[in-house]
């Protein structure tokens, strides 16, 4: 089996983290003492992709749990699920990261990156064919962001021919938690652009608009956005957990999604989402589906696809549903929102097909979309770290660590090449790709 190993930075990250283990264990049948009570064979077929086996029959996550404090750790132990991790895979500092992403980089978290990577030797060393590693993380606060992006570039040093994913929840337009958010930002996406294959990118204040206009719910409460975040995540992982009709991988995901290095920026959603009490007045087909996914309403990151074009999409179809209609629907929404995908990459919808459901539905659907429309997130990043840089605003804290002014100014341009990158993709046409063959072959006959 091509196993998993997960690691998760930071207060946000083990929240989301912790979510996700809940959500999958119950998919599999697995308890919190690590005892398989599950209804059938299949739920057990895979369950090494994301635990492995230990004396006893009792099942382990493959997981590791990392923050600069022990609040966070703490709470995990003593909860439900809190014992169904290895102790060992706990791993914690004593002062804290203070939203300083140089502290969580350069000196805290450097400090305890040693036992850290010991601790996925280990894990990677009972693995028959690693396939990757996933981690959570929030790039606004300073464990997550600046611990979680120097664990993914030791990890990138050691095994680089393995795949890194990340879900990573960027600030939020209107909601800041953190005055430094986005210096803490720009250093990270600067980074998860030279180390990452693929980022999931997820906002709170996104999650709070589905949680309010779709889900109905007045007051969510940051378990009610953890859970939307964990569907998102099962919904990736399914293929490489269940038997199904199609399958996909984190590697396959990234080639079908990735058409250039640097665009590995993924906007995320789910689907069905409806409020609680009217599921039964809504027919759950493939068409209705398809349509609430490509809805701009459903994406878990503040940017709306409309205003930019797709160069790749995957759908992650969950339940009892034919091929064939897949298929078609894909094919009649690329037909009727042609304009919204780039022509020059002809069938950029990828299908994936499982056929187990998520608990308590009958079929639901991931999407992910590799949209150039995230440059709107990118920009207002960049444009909040101009206004502070531009001043010196707080650059002592990062300083006082060890940071150089010119690190902040790589950064910045590296982010906003990035911006320039995904503009040129969306303005191109089929007739450039033609003048630029049309000058290749000039120069190779001069």
């Amino acid at each position: 089996m091509r196993e998993i190993i997960h690691l998760q930075a930071g207060q946000c990250g083990n929240q989301i983290g912790s979510k996700f283990w809940e959500v999958i264990s119950e998919e599999h049948g697995i308890e919190a003492d690590g005892k398989f009570r599950g209804q059938s064979d299949y739920q057990l077929e895979r369950t090494n992709v994301y635990y492995h086996e230990v004396s006893g029959g009792l099942y382990v996550p493959r997981a590791i749990l990392v923050d600069l404090e022990p609040g966070t750790l703490n709470v995990i132990r003593s909860s439900k699920y809190g014992g169904l991790f290895r102790p060992d895979n706990f791993i914690n500092g004593q002062s804290g990261a203070g939203n300083n992403w140089a502290k969580g980089h350069y000196t805290e978290g450097a400090e305890l990156i040693e036992p850290i990577m010991d601790a996925v030797r280990k894990e990677a060393e009972v693995c028959d064919c690693l396939q990757g590693f996933q981690l959570c993380q929030s790039l606004g606060g300073g464990t997550g962001s600046g611990l979680g992006t120097l664990l993914i570039s030791k990890v990138r040093e050691e095994y680089p021919d393995r795949i890194m994913n990340t879900f990573s929840v960027l600030p939020s337009p209107k909601v800041s938690d953190t005055v430094t958010e986005a210096y803490n930002s720009t250093l990270s996406i600067h980074q998860l652009l030279e180390n990452t294959d693929e980022t999931y990118c997820i906002d709170n204040e996104a999650l709070y608009d589905i949680c309010n206009r779709t889900l109905k719910l007045q007051n969510p409460t940051y378990g009610d956005l953890n859970h939307l975040v964990s569907s998102t995540m099962s919904g990736v992982t399914t293929c490489l957990r269940f038997p199904g009709q199609l399958n996909a991988d984190l590697r396959k995901l990234a080639v079908n999604m990735v058409p250039f290095p640097r665009l590995h920026f993924f906007i995320t959603g789910f689907a069905p989402l409806t409020a609680r009490g009217k599921e039964h007045y809504t027919a759950l087909t493939v068409q209705e589906l398809t349509q609430q996914m490509f809805d701009g309403r459903n994406m878990m990151a503040a940017c709306d696809p409309r205003n930019g074009k797709y160069l790749t999409v995957a759908a992650m179809f969950r339940g009892r549903v034919s091929i064939k209609e897949v298929d078609e629907q894909m094919l009649n929404i690329q037909n009727k929102n042609s304009p919204y995908f780039v022509e020059w990459i002809p069938n950029n919808v990828k299908t994936a097909v499982c056929d187990i459901p998520p608990k308590g539905l009958k079929m639901s659907v991931t999407f992910i979309g590799n949209s150039t429309a995230i440059q709107e997130m990118f920009r207002r990043i960049a444009d909040q770290f101009k206004t502070m840089f531009n001043r010196k605003a707080f650059l002592h804290w990062y300083t006082g660590e060890g940071m150089d002014e010119m690190e902040f100014d790589e950064a910045y341009s590296n982010i906003t090449d990035l911006i320039s990158e995904y503009q040129q993709y969306q303005d191109a046409k089929i007739d450039d790709c033609d003048d630029a063959f049309e000058n290749y072959d000039e120069e190779e006959e001069g």
